[in-house]
């Protein structure tokens, strides 16, 4: 036999084993993977949508008109495990009005790097929020977030209460 006529037979015996071995294992796969599939997942950790406590920290008058006022919003975590918090500042309107608006504050953020980034801020019944899923941070045991907002007001009219806080998950 000369090595051109075996040629084409080695590669039709060699494309029909390779067929014979994927049909025998492919009921078997498929059987793993029903398998794989059917197994219940490890249950995983994860941290609630909302907050299930808060941290309340001193809360002072709103600036004046055209002031600006650095606020420090700090938490040591103090526990063994992880914890996941976010800082949020609160603006709220006097008991009796008239109700601040969103455009009455401005609210920057301090970046890592030292400069400022605009915080967009939300309102219901009265009350000014930062917003809490793009604020939350992972803090490891021991370790102590501290992030610095600015604030500045405005509206000459509007008067209120700023109350920093730091909301708790899990």
């Amino acid at each position: 036999m000369s090595l051109k006529n075996s040629r084409p037979r080695l590669a039709f015996v060699t494309l029909v084993v390779a067929l014979s071995a994927l049909a025998a294992a492919g009921p078997t796969a498929a059987a793993t993977q029903d398998a794989v599939a059917q197994a219940p997942a490890a249950p995983q950790r994860q941290t609630p949508t909302a907050p299930t406590g808060f941290v309340d920290l001193p809360a002072g008058p709103l600036p004046s008109d055209g002031e600006r006022r650095e606020v420090i919003v700090t938490h040591h975590n103090g526990g063994t495990t992880d914890r996941t918090v976010a800082p949020q500042l609160l603006v709220l309107s006097p008991d009796a009005g008239p109700y601040l608006e969103p455009a009455d504050i401005e609210v920057e953020r301090r970046t890592a790097r030292g400069g400022w980034r605009p915080v967009q801020v939300g309102t219901q019944s009265g009350t000014l929020f930062t917003d809490l899923p793009t604020a939350r941070r992972t803090l490891h045991p021991g370790e102590t977030l501290t992030q610095v907002y600015r604030l500045t007001v405005v509206d000459p009219r509007a008067e209120g209460t700023v109350a920093p806080r730091v909301a708790l998950y899990g």
